[in-house]
């Protein structure tokens, strides 16, 4: 028998990425199979050149399936995961459902690869900007260990699903002409105007997504003392979600050791230009498979010499979703 692959949730933003992302890196499998839901089953996705069917998803969806990646919600995911699994499948999933249970693991491949032996059947996807922040903070945690960490997040319309980027689009669009906004998908008009993460406050007033980034982070480097907190954005950017990082070492770290630690991390590449002030962008990170890294230097309210300060930019469907899961199903 052959490697049977399914992709659940593939009429869907990451859903399109993954097909993207798998027949970019000539992902093996011998049969693939479009799950969605019964409003999309019937249509025509095109994959490699031809035409495959969606399928609908249901219970029994999952006889014969070796591998299967999620990205179609929390719901969904608690739902069919574990009937996956217990048909023998081993599930990517890219929601929040599985990432804080203690019996899955929860994978960034640069990060915690060994931590995907402990699967009990599903392994989580991180959270985008989780996963963005860590590829980058990893090497130097292992360079120095980190004592804290302040992230401060410009998110991408993408974060929010496709139909938040078309929904930006036409603001634009509508704003450009004068005529009034009405937003939709989004709680607040996105055009030429950025708000706090439109994820629901916690009792501590953070935002869930900002909790996100401060346990999953922790769960995967495995160290749940180091402080971490966030102030998540959303800005009016497609699909590149950027992020201003102060970090507190245990020890003096200089500017010199955290570029020669970046230079040879997997999954990064210094943009870090200082004569033509040119740094890490959202359009340049666009569409591409790297974190870029860059405004690197020592944090001059930390005279000891601990601190450092760097901002970076990266692909949320990309490396903050789609690769990320077909990364880790390379490694299963």
């Amino acid at each position: 028998m052959g490697r049977h692959l399914a992709v659940v949730g593939a009429t869907g933003a990451v859903g399109q990425e993954f097909l993207r992302v798998l027949e970019q890196r000539n992902f093996p499998y011998d049969r693939i199979t479009l799950l969605a839901s019964k409003r999309s089953a019937g249509k025509t996705v095109t994959f490699k050149g031809r035409p495959h069917t969606i399928e609908e998803l249901t219970e029994g969806s999952f006889a014969g399936v070796d591998i299967a990646l999620f990205s179609a919600g929390g719901s969904i995911s608690r739902r069919y995961a574990p009937l996956a699994a217990g048909a023998g499948t081993v599930v990517v999933d890219n929601s929040s459902a599985f990432r804080m249970d203690p019996e899955t693991p929860l994978v960034v491949p640069e990060v915690n690869p060994r931590d995907i032996a402990s699967h009990k059947g599903i392994i989580a996807n991180p959270n985008c900007s989780t996963i963005i922040m860590v590829v980058p903070v990893w090497p130097l945690h292992r360079l120095c260990p980190i004592e804290r960490l302040v992230v401060s997040t410009y998110q991408a319309a993408s974060g929010a699903g496709y139909q938040a980027m078309v929904e930006l689009e036409e603001q634009t669009h509508d704003v450009l002409a004068g005529r009034p906004v009405t937003p939709n998908v989004l709680p607040h008009r996105m055009a030429f105007n950025l708000f706090s993460h439109n994820s629901a406050i916690g009792e501590n007033g953070y935002n869930e997504e900002e909790t996100k980034m401060v346990n999953e982070t922790r769960k995967m480097f495995h160290d749940e003392n180091i402080l971490i907190t966030a102030t998540c954005v959303r800005v009016p950017v497609l699909r590149a979600h950027s992020e201003a990082i102060n970090i507190r070492f245990s020890r003096p770290v200089s500017e010199q050791q955290v570029r020669e630690a970046l230079a040879g991390a997997p999954g990064v590449r210094v943009v870090d230009d200082r004569a033509k002030n040119y740094f890490p962008m959202p359009i340049d990170s666009s569409d591409g498979d790297e974190i870029l890294v860059g405004r690197i230097r020592q944090d001059i309210s930390q005279p000891d010499g601990h601190g450092i300060e760097m901002f970076i930019s990266g692909d949320q469907l990309r490396k903050g979703a789609a690769l990320n899961a077909v990364q880790i199903a390379e490694l299963l």
